[in-house]
């Protein structure tokens, strides 16, 4: 018997990755990880990153009303003041609500991925509440806050 796919937690994975590179990345030309680290993310031929944004998937409770803590977090070099690390945490949870919404609550497109073809949108995943730490200081001088978002989103099991 097959798993339903609103059951994979790779559909969960690529539609959230979706969402962050199409406006994080895409849009908002933001460096992206989905990494544990605070480190900088290398990419070849660029510059050394100032901010970046980590994308971390956490637990995962797979139930008819499922949830889903990420861990995001918010990094700034080069950043005396912290001014742009604020401008970050502007910008990132400002894609994490919907003031369109009566409730404020971002619905992220769920799909069913695929490695060939189209992904097929099978419903969204509501980001219920984020919390937000205060700004912290790594050991190499980044400036960071950790966003944890938690998400739920209905499957079949």
């Amino acid at each position: 018997m097959a798993l339903d796919a609103t059951a994979r937690e790779s559909n969960v994975r690529d539609s959230i990755k979706r969402f962050f590179i199409d406006n994080i990345y895409k849009t908002e030309g933001i460096q992206l990880t989905f990494d544990r680290t605070l480190s900088t993310p290398k990419i070849q031929g660029t510059e050394a990153a100032t901010r970046w944004v980590s994308v971390n998937f956490g637990p995962m409770d797979m139930d008819y009303l499922s949830n889903l803590i990420l861990t995001v977090y918010l990094c700034t070099r080069q950043d005396s003041e912290g001014f742009r690390l604020a401008q970050l945490r502007d910008t990132v949870m400002g894609y994490l609500s919907d003031t369109d919404e009566t409730d404020g609550m971002k619905r992220i497109t769920f799909y069913r991925s695929r490695s060939t073809g189209a992904w097929m949108p099978i419903g969204s995943i509501l980001v219920q509440d984020v919390t937000e730490s205060g700004q912290m200081l790594a050991p190499d001088e980044t400036k960071y806050k950790v966003l944890t978002v938690r998400c739920r989103f209905a499957s079949k099991i």
